[in-house]
């Protein structure tokens, strides 16, 4: 099945930065990001001032995985342009990898290696219980339940999930 013209718009591989840029004060989802990258960067760059700021950066990280109820963890690869538009109660195992400009809603849970295309779109409540991929510009159901690769493209649904 090809993707809808439209969503080609949204680039599988090059991400947009803008998703992630908080919008006002109180906005956690890109608190939360901003959080782990900063923490992944200080980590690379070393040295006493690094690992000072790595230290900060995981106490940040704890306020806003309290605050939206979220675990997402600092060392995962998550690709620029990531947009969690109600980032409450979601859980990514650590050993997940998200392509560029997804888009997860609450309540979902990547469980085990789960990799994620770019332009991905999670709707609220989906279970991806890996090891599987899901492929750029699919679309996943509200409150599916994904037990196997999805192709490029795909939109499933359901329990387990099967494509429509």
């Amino acid at each position: 099945m090809e993707p809808h013209p439209d969503d080609l718009n949204v680039s599988a591989t090059q991400p947009d930065w803008h998703r992630e840029a908080p919008r006002r004060f109180w906005d956690p989802a890109p608190k939360l990001l901003r959080s782990i990258r900063s923490y992944q960067k200080a980590r690379q760059s070393g040295g006493v001032f690094g690992k000072i700021c790595a230290k900060y950066w995981v106490l940040v990280h704890w306020f806003w995985s309290v605050a939206t109820q979220s675990e997402i963890h600092l060392h995962m690869e998550i690709s620029g342009g990531l947009r969690l538009p109600h980032p409450t109660g979601i859980i990514i195992h650590p050993d997940s990898v998200i392509g560029p400009n997804c888009m997860i809603f609450q309540q979902v849970t990547l469980a085990g290696a789960v990799k994620v295309g770019g332009h991905v779109d999670i709707g609220t409540g989906a279970k991806i219980l890996g090891p599987l991929t899901i492929g750029d510009h699919a679309k996943i159901g509200a409150n599916a339940v994904v037990t196997q690769d999805v192709p490029v493209g795909a939109t499933v649904v359901g329990i387990p999930a099967r494509e429509i």
